[in-house]
């Protein structure tokens, strides 16, 4: 089998001196040396990314490498890619730095002025380990290389400038991830005015500044130092005092990240607007990097100056950064394609309105986690979170479970409509029957008001009375109502109609034997003259 080595040396002569020798290894495939770490992670991601498959079985790793230090490097690529085996290449072999580096995770170290059979030991025992890690991580995950203790997702969260919400932000995405059920962390490296505790409604004592002089972050010493919350983020804020700050150099911030990473499927890192050693750490180890920015020119001018900064310092290269556009409005001048266009970074397909009425009583309560789900805001972050990944992707069979809930409720609504039914049937027949008596009754009045007065007429005229009552009733009566009742008689003065009418069971002409009465009146000719 052969084994592939690929050396990380940035000093020219001794990449050289290296190749060399590895060139004279049996069974080898040395790969051309990586200048410097950033080079080397981005290589190893984009192996990784292709087949775990691809990634080589032995990385060198020269003390001189930059810009992250070598140890701290080799703690990096120990937890991101925990199936390749790393050499420390170094001048120094004191008890002390062999010690550091077991402790990082190195599998030995090779000492300058290289000796062929000292480095042929070293490669041949760092691939036999890689060889063995691979064959246990394949049987015990189907072939799927998972990173060591978790490798949970790191996104840092940064801003422009100040006042573009940036904490806001980290919260939302943390508490996002927590409801899809899965382990965060919110860590708040805004160490000289971190915000984190007071949109939480948070009182706390342990702070990210009581790790900075403990060299090696056990699961143990990790826990004493969050503050789990209600929502059951573990939190691990930035110090009360401001200064104490400084206290949290890139080491720190580089040992808090990887104990982060090990321990929680998600960590959130809120790493404010000034840039420091600690956040420069936190954003080169993240997976993916939030900029925050607001739709005016001069956080987009920020924005800008800030990914030049990260290109400068090697950080975190402009296509590699994900920029957010928070308190959008369609009516602004500057659209997300402008900002992606000026800064070069890659613009999140998810913009953050502008809503501060819907935010206003959640931040002034200091309890982001109360905010509606109803708001704009809220919904928007968390669509954000799924953006960046933050948020459990349900596997095929859960998918298939949720299709099929969704045919079950449509069956549960179909039943409940089949046996509302027959209800609204009878509701609905009871209303047309009403209305069928009402009209009745008014045919009843309306032939009775006819009668009377023709009656009174022919009692002038020709004296039958009752057949023009008759003649006159059933005339101003619709044939499905024409097996009426139609009387009239004299009164004293006046000619009194009588009209008794069938009421119809839902339709006109079925008569169940109900009925109403309709009765009028008219003057008779004597009574008139007079």
């Amino acid at each position: 089998m052969t084994t592939r080595i690929l050396p990380a040396v940035g000093d020219p002569d001794s990449a050289r001196a290296l190749i060399t020798l590895l060139s004279q290894l049996p069974d080898t495939e040395p790969a051309p040396p990586v200048p410097d770490s950033t080079a080397l992670l981005d290589l190893l991601a984009r192996l990784a990314a292709e087949s775990l498959d691809e990634l080589p079985e032995v990385v060198l790793v020269h003390e001189r490498i930059g810009p992250v230090p070598a140890l701290d490097l080799i703690r990096d690529l120990v937890l991101r890619f925990p199936a390749v085996g790393v050499v420390l290449v170094t001048a120094d072999t004191s008890p002390a730095l062999l010690t550091a580096a077991m402790d990082s995770g190195a599998r030995g170290i090779v000492a300058f002025p290289l000796s062929y059979d000292a480095l042929a030991e070293r490669v041949h025992a760092a691939a036999s380990w890689s060889a063995g890690m691979r064959r246990h991580l394949a049987g015990s995950t189907g072939n799927e290389l998972v990173p060591a203790g978790g490798g949970g997702r790191v996104v840092a969260v940064t801003g422009a400038k100040g006042g573009v919400g940036t904490t806001l932000t980290a919260v939302q995405l943390a508490l996002a991830a927590s409801a899809s059920g899965r382990s965060v962390a919110l860590l708040d490296l805004d160490l000289q005015s971190g915000d984190v505790a007071s949109y939480l409604d948070v009182q706390f004592r342990r702070s990210v500044a009581d790790l900075a002089a403990i060299t090696d972050i056990t699961p143990r010493v990790l826990q004493d130092a969050v503050f789990t919350h209600e929502t059951g983020i573990d939190l691990l804020l930035a110090p009360a005092d401001g200064e104490r700050g400084e206290e949290i150099t890139d080491r720190v911030a580089r040992q808090v990240v990887h104990a982060l990473r090990a321990r929680y499927e998600v960590v959130v890192v809120d790493c404010g607007t000034q840039m420091g050693a600690a956040n420069a750490a936190a954003i080169e180890l993240a997976d993916q990097t939030a900029l925050l920015i607001t739709p005016d020119v001069v956080a987009v001018r920020a924005a800008k100056r800030m990914i030049r900064l990260w290109d400068r310092l090697q950080i975190r290269k402009a296509e590699e950064t994900l920029t957010v556009v928070n308190r959008y409005a369609r009516s602004a001048e500057i659209q997300p394609t402008l900002v992606e266009r000026v800064t070069g970074t890659r613009t999140a397909r998810t913009t953050i309105p502008a809503a501060f009425r819907e935010l206003q009583a959640a931040v002034d309560a200091g309890r982001m986690q109360d905010l509606d789900n109803r708001s704009s805001v809220k919904q928007a972050m968390w669509t954000l979170a799924g953006e960046l990944g933050l948020v459990a992707t349900p596997a095929p069979d859960a998918t298939a479970g949720r299709r099929t809930r969704r045919r079950g409720d449509k069956g549960a609504v179909t039943l409940e409509f089949a046996a509302m039914f027959p209800l609204v049937l009878v509701v609905m027949g009871l209303l047309w029957q009403c209305v069928l008596y009402g009209y009745t009754y008014s045919l009843a009045g309306n032939a009775a008001d006819e009668a009377a007065r023709a009656a009174t007429s022919a009692q002038a005229g020709t004296g039958d009375y009752g057949g023009a009552c008759q003649t006159a009733g059933r005339k101003n009566l619709p044939s499905a109502w024409s097996g009426a009742t139609i009387s009239c008689a004299p009164e004293g003065t006046v000619m009194k109609a009588t009209v008794q009418v069938d009421v119809p069971l839902f339709f006109p002409g079925v008569n169940p034997g109900w009925s109403v009465t309709g009765e009028a009146g008219a003057a008779t000719e004597e009574d008139l003259g007079q």
